[in-house]
């Protein structure tokens, strides 16, 4: 009977205690923190990474245009046996949608990143300049 009554103590106790761990909700400060500093971590990694995908971006976007300008020349040249004069009509000034670069050589131009610095220089959005030469028909 005494063990019986020991027995029953017991249980109740492991029952007390499977209770209080399974009904405690919430985290601790310590786990909160510590989540805290791992996302820090994981940003302060992350942030660089999407910085230089940014400037890769605008190298590749640099010279796919260039490609496309040189192989418009090519083109053109195919087509009226001499180079274009000019790459196109726009002012020294941003390329915009209403004064479109390249037009000459690219059906729908370039209307953005790229700066018309003079009537033959260009500027890039890598920051790159190119100079058109009408005689020998180079985007250099």
């Amino acid at each position: 009977m005494i063990l019986d009554i020991v027995d029953v103590k017991y249980h109740l106790l492991i029952e007390e205690r499977r209770c209080y761990m399974f009904s405690r909700k919430g985290f601790t400060l310590i786990e909160l923190v510590i989540i805290i500093v791992i996302i820090g971590i994981l940003a302060a990694i992350a942030v660089p990474k999407y910085l230089d995908l940014q400037s890769e971006a605008k190298a590749a976007s640099e010279k796919g245009t260039v490609g496309g300008v040189r192989a418009g020349v090519e083109i053109y040249f195919a087509k009226n046996k001499a180079f274009p004069g000019s790459l196109d009509s726009a002012t020294n000034a941003a390329c915009s949608s209403s004064n479109k670069c390249f037009t000459t050589v690219l059906t729908d131009g370039v209307d953005s990143d790229w700066t018309k610095a003079s009537a033959t220089t260009y500027t890039g959005p890598a920051g790159t300049t190119y100079t058109y030469t009408a005689a020998a028909g180079t985007f250099q």
